[in-house]
């Protein structure tokens, strides 16, 4: 068997599940959330679709993880809104997303380990 194309590669990432943190200096919150289509997920939250977002307009993407599984994706962003997930995500998700504001698009990625 030969090396995988591109469009496999290109099919095998269309399925990926996110948990992502997005921030509004309007409201100096943040959000926590899954989805399978980080874009789009963003843009709704930037039109106001979601009521639980709607008054913090804009938002910014400032962290997201991918995941293989809609599973594991859901039970990570579960911990993240539990007291130690929120422990966790200020002390060692936000501080490094901030940090890397610099970066060209200002968002910090990470992906699950390989299992």
């Amino acid at each position: 068997m030969g090396p995988p194309s591109f469009a496999k590669a290109s099919e095998r990432h269309a399925f990926m599940n996110y948990v992502y943190i997005i921030f509004s200096n309007k409201t100096g919150r943040f959000y926590t959330g899954s989805t399978n289509n980080l874009s789009n997920r963003l843009d709704e939250h930037n039109k106001g679709y979601n009521r639980s977002t709607k008054n913090g307009m804009p938002w910014k993407l400032i962290f997201y993880a991918s995941f293989s599984t809609e599973k594991k994706a859901i039970e990570f962003e579960k911990y993240l809104k539990t007291g130690s997930g929120k422990a966790f995500l200020y002390k060692r998700l936000v501080p490094e997303a901030l940090k890397k504001d610099v970066v060209a698009d200002g968002v910090a990625r990470s992906s699950e380990a390989s299992a």
